[in-house]
């Protein structure tokens, strides 16, 4: 799984193979430029997620649902996850939290809507944990999160996204779950794996979690296309002929 936010990307890796796609909330940092995800709304989730599905031919897209979303009550988070189907296209939305949302949750699956879900780490949460931390390290969280696990199962999700966690606690969840998780930042030892797309490709600089790997720098070579673009505009080396397009020399005569 990766995330993508416009059409160009999302035809790129649906081409590649990849088995699902998710239009994340973390647009709201590689894209926006915001400090986090929280100050994304539905309407921007659901626009990206409408350029997403028109380069997809493949995978399942997940759309994630935005801080405040899902929030306020069990009525409100159907209505909203279910313009996330209607106007995003989107085929399944995914839902951050545990036991506090699994009733919300459980709704939306009620309404025949696919529900993936994702415990751990949550970014909407980040200023309820003081920062991006690593969660379930000790005793009393990690139980936390296993029962997270268990009750988001019973509540119908397809699915679970366990991010930033110990590996040996997200193997420990996968092997007593029906359901597939998708590790991001939680080990091998989960059924798939996410990643931002900015991320494993080099584009997002502003900071590098531990759990990234970059498969390429597309950042540097990015500015070094930039920057020979630049010097053959100033040098007047592009556009070159093949790049420009001919008239007949009668016509031309005929405008002076």
């Amino acid at each position: 799984m990766l995330t993508a936010y416009d059409y160009s990307m999302a035809k790129i890796v649906d081409a590649a193979g990849i088995d699902s796609v998710l239009v994340g909330d973390s647009l709201g940092m590689v894209f926006q430029g915001n400090e986090s995800t929280l100050p994304v709304t539905l309407d921007e989730i659901i626009y990206h997620t409408k350029a997403v599905v028109r380069g997809v031919k493949n995978a399942l897209v997940v759309a994630d649902m935005p801080f405040l979303s899902y929030h306020v009550s069990k009525e409100e988070a159907v209505r909203n996850a279910g313009r996330m189907i209607k106007e995003g296209g989107a085929e399944a939305v995914k839902m951050e939290g545990g036991t506090l949302f699994s009733e919300t949750i459980k709704a939306v699956v009620d309404a025949q809507i696919p529900v993936m879900g994702h415990i751990g780490l949550t970014p909407q949460s980040v200023n309820a944990f003081g920062g991006f931390k690593v969660q379930g390290k000790d005793e009393q969280s990690a139980k936390r999160i296993w029962e997270d696990a268990k009750l988001l199962e019973e509540a119908g999700v397809f699915a679970i996204t366990l991010e930033c966690i110990p590996d040996k606690l997200a193997q420990l969840i996968t092997k007593s779950l029906r359901i597939p998780t998708i590790g991001i930042g939680a080990g091998k030892s989960c059924d798939g794996q996410v990643l931002v797309i900015n991320d494993m490709l080099g584009m997002f600089s502003d900071f590098v979690p531990r759990f990234i790997k970059q498969y390429a720098k597309l950042n540097t070579e990015i500015t070094a296309a930039v920057q020979d673009y630049i010097a053959e505009v100033r040098e007047g080396d592009f556009p070159a002929g093949e790049h420009t397009f001919d008239m007949d020399a009668d016509i031309l005569e005929k405008l002076y």
